[in-house]
């Protein structure tokens, strides 16, 4: 069984290393659509032709299925591809009904960040009003951070700043959850925590997500000593470069020992 990821860059890679964790499966494909990112600050209408013909590409690789590792494609165009294509395709959402649960009547409010074309998407408002009931949650577009990421910016006193810059505009003492709606801003999540209050619980979508993919595929857990192909493409071609692949798979070892650190 061979499963793609699909992203704008890297901040699938985020998704992708959930996934390795705890399914079992043949084979990973993942996608970065390196020559258009980001995605996040561009129209609409690009982004859903960007998401198309990468899908259309991805799609000849016959798959078994595809992860649509980015907020922003998929609050743009998961509608028009579950219409063109047959093969099981998982989208991920911003995970407000989490945040929004677990704050609820705490007197405490829920900060959604994400990139500006995600939060300015029906399908997040759609979202929010369907689970926001006490209407808690706010929104903060972080684009630059996905910058960051793509030009491998992982410098604490760097990203820091900009961070602590973009969080100085809230009242953190009144959020009780923060919610991280870009695939991307994962690779921050340690920083998030050292630079909030530490009441607040900072969660992302990517175990749902790849919780939902164990479930429709029917996907066993990961036995602890299985290994994993794992096949690189970029905008439509496959990366045979070793310094290149070398880069992805450096970004699963950082994600590897951010979480030995938490």
């Amino acid at each position: 069984m061979s499963i793609a990821f699909f992203d704008s860059g890297i901040g699938g890679i985020t998704v992708l290393h959930e996934a390795l964790k705890s399914c079992q499966s043949d084979e990973y494909i993942y996608y970065a659509d390196t020559l258009n990112a980001p995605y996040g600050t561009k129209s609409k209408d690009e982004v859903r032709k960007f998401v198309l013909s990468a899908m259309n590409f991805i799609t000849s690789l016959k798959v078994s299925a595809v992860v649509i590792a980015c907020n922003t494609a998929t609050s743009v165009a998961i509608e028009d591809i579950r219409k063109r294509y047959s093969l099981p395709i998982i989208g991920m959402e911003p995970a407000v009904k989490p945040a929004v649960e677990i704050t609820e009547g705490t007197q405490k409010r829920v900060l959604v960040t994400a990139t500006p074309l995600t939060l300015q998407e029906e399908k997040l408002k759609n979202l929010i009003d369907r689970v926001d009931n006490e209407h808690i949650v706010d929104l903060l577009p972080l684009p630059e951070l996905v910058q960051f990421a793509e030009n491998f910016e992982f410098k604490e006193d760097v990203v820091g700043d900009y961070l602590n810059g973009k969080l100085s505009a809230c009242d953190l003492n009144k959020y009780g959850t923060i919610v991280l709606g870009c695939t991307h801003f994962i690779f921050y999540k340690n920083l998030f925590k050292k630079i909030i209050p530490d009441h607040i619980d900072v969660i992302d979508g990517n175990t749902g997500t790849i919780n939902n993919l164990k479930k429709m595929l029917n996907l066993t857990d990961k036995h602890s000593d299985s290994k994993c192909n794992i096949k690189w493409y970029a905008s439509g071609k496959q990366v045979y470069d070793i310094k290149k692949i070398a880069e992805f798979e450096r970004l699963l070892l950082l994600l590897d020992s951010a979480e030995k650190t938490v």
